[in-house]
């Protein structure tokens, strides 16, 4: 049997001096108004790594080699389709970043752990919370089940 195939997403935690990187979303259509990590889609022909490496360049005009992002962890959700969302710890990267794209993305901030904003993507703050523990698999949103490894 063939299918589609699951969408696969890519997250990227940049951390300064205690804080991390979040940027508001805005007329995408997906999550608009709410904050969350730099990222986006692994398009065909590309791996998780290589996807990162594209979306941080796009968003954020900052470059990041691939040996240089950390595995953090993964979520498994079911929101309006089946989605696997990697989430990768930038080690080192060069450039500063800034606002690539501001036609989708209205805010760039750095946050506090302890101080994130109320509006930022329930699956994304709960992957930040679990930073540090290991890599991890979160799959939430399936019917009778919220299941942590």
């Amino acid at each position: 049997m063939t299918g589609a195939g699951i969408p696969t997403g890519v997250h990227v935690i940049f951390e300064h001096e205690g804080r991390i990187l979040l940027m508001r979303r805005a007329n995408t259509g997906f999550f608009d108004g709410l904050y969350s990590l730099p990222g986006g889609h692994v398009e065909a022909g590309e791996s998780v790594l290589m996807a990162a490496v594209r979306e941080m360049a796009e968003e954020l005009a900052v470059h990041v080699e691939p040996d240089r992002l950390a595995t953090v962890g993964v979520v498994h959700r079911r929101s309006d389709t089946n989605r696997i969302d990697f989430f990768l710890r930038a080690e080192r990267w060069t450039g500063t970043p800034r606002r690539a794209e501001p036609d989708k993305c209205d805010d760039l901030a750095w946050f506090s752990r302890d101080a994130l904003p109320v509006a930022t993507v329930a699956y994304v703050r709960e992957a930040l919370a679990r930073t540090g523990e290991g890599p991890w698999i979160v799959e939430t949103g399936w019917p009778g089940c919220q299941i942590t490894i």
